[in-house]
């Protein structure tokens, strides 16, 4: 089976929160995904304020520009990929994008600016 990659560059990268949603830490290493801006969301769910810890998160936002947004790659199952997607608010949806590695990798980001094209859910 093909290696499924996910990342992060917010609150599933706090141990808690993979605890929580994973039932363990993941194992990720460093990338970056470049075209986008980190923005913020403020989220009302009280389970997913309770597992992160805050009502503040942050989201991905199209932007111009060629720095890339730091975060984590993760190579998780196809599980723990419906558990990352059970966690995520509606403001988010997954779609594949090209990391700084080269990697192709499931990244959440604000649904209302997602491109249309390679929308998942």
């Amino acid at each position: 089976m093909a290696e499924i990659w996910l990342f992060s560059y917010g609150t599933l990268r706090q141990p808690e929160v993979q605890r929580t949603v994973f039932g363990r830490e993941l194992d990720g290493h460093f990338d970056e995904i470049a075209g986008y801006e980190l923005g913020e969301v403020t989220i009302t769910d009280p389970a997913v304020i309770a597992t992160s810890g805050s009502a503040r998160h942050p989201v991905l936002l199209p932007a111009d520009r060629a720095a890339g947004v730091p975060g984590t790659v993760f190579a998780i199952t196809p599980t723990d990929l419906a558990a990352a997607d059970a966690y995520e608010v509606a403001d988010y949806t997954r779609v594949l994008l090209p990391l700084g590695s080269g990697r192709q990798a499931w990244v959440y980001v604000l649904a209302s600016a997602a491109p249309e094209t390679t929308q998942s859910r």
